[in-house]
């Protein structure tokens, strides 16, 4: 029917257009942020689904944060250990010094001395490493490494006294002033430097566990990301053939608007 009151025909070109616009709008918005979904009105179902992962990967990669931080904590006090170890072993020497009896009490004193500076050391090393203001080598307090959300994801850690404390090292009061005593020195330096050397290793399998978490904790988070990935990324190249169908439609839908409105001038023709 002709008319000029109502362009049927150009509403219906305009709602088309207003159609392909959208979805050539889509399509820019998806390419121009990478994503499939960028609002709960392009997948509800995907965007619970995306935002769940999105959560467990950021929880996975704190859980690894929190694992290198217990490395560095326990390379800390490792590192430490190092100089408490060659402390002890210079006492052993000096104990292995004085228990011949070719020196004078005067180079004995000396001995004896340095021998003395050498357990203090120890004494001060222990009680002044911390880290974040936690002692692991005069204390025998567990610190806990969480690494995950349950709460058996979590791996525990004893510090060790490793003083000259008779708990820790049990070489206060020795003394290597004569014979006698430095040959009873060495004997309690042995058991020492094996309580030391025992501390240290439990240190080493610590970190040794915490780096096999680390790695377990990235495989997971990089799964995780493919999975979300998949979940929530735009295809390009899909989503590029379906910018260019929509830009032939609008550019059709725009000439055919312009099209349907010089329509009702037809009428105009029998008016004349």
């Amino acid at each position: 029917m002709l008319a000029i009151k109502n362009n049927l025909m150009a509403v219906n070109a305009a709602r088309h257009l207003g159609q392909s616009y959208d979805a050539l709008s889509r399509s820019v918005e998806r390419l121009s942020s990478g994503l499939r979904i960028n609002s709960a009105k392009d997948d509800a179902a995907g965007l619970a689904v995306r935002e769940l992962m999105r959560a467990d990967i950021a929880v996975i990669n704190q859980g690894a944060r929190n694992a290198l931080d217990g490395i560095s904590m326990l390379q800390t006090m490792e590192g430490a250990m190092a100089t408490i170890d060659d402390a002890l072993v210079r006492m052993q020497q000096l104990a292995e010094q004085a228990a011949t009896g070719s020196y004078s009490s005067a180079q004995r004193t000396i001995m004896e001395n340095e021998f003395r500076e050498m357990r203090e050391e120890i004494d001060r090393v222990a009680g002044a490493t911390t880290f974040n203001g936690i002692k692991m080598l005069d204390n025998s307090a567990s610190v806990s490494v969480h690494f995950g959300k349950l709460t058996t994801d979590n791996i525990s850690i004893t510090g060790s006294n490793i003083t000259s404390a008779s708990s820790g090292l049990n070489i206060t009061g020795l003394t290597i002033a004569d014979v006698a005593s430095a040959k009873n020195a060495l004997v309690t330096l042995d058991s020492a430097i094996a309580t030391k050397d025992t501390a240290r290793a439990k240190f080493g399998y610590k970190m040794n566990r915490l780096e096999g978490t680390i790695s377990v904790l990235n495989i997971a988070a990089e799964n995780i990301q493919a999975a979300e990935s998949r979940v929530s990324d735009v295809d390009v190249a899909t989503e590029m053939a379906e910018m260019t169908r929509n830009q032939v439609l609008a550019m059709a839908g725009i000439s055919m608007l312009a099209q349907a409105n010089t329509m009702p001038q037809m009428a105009l023709t029998l008016l004349r």
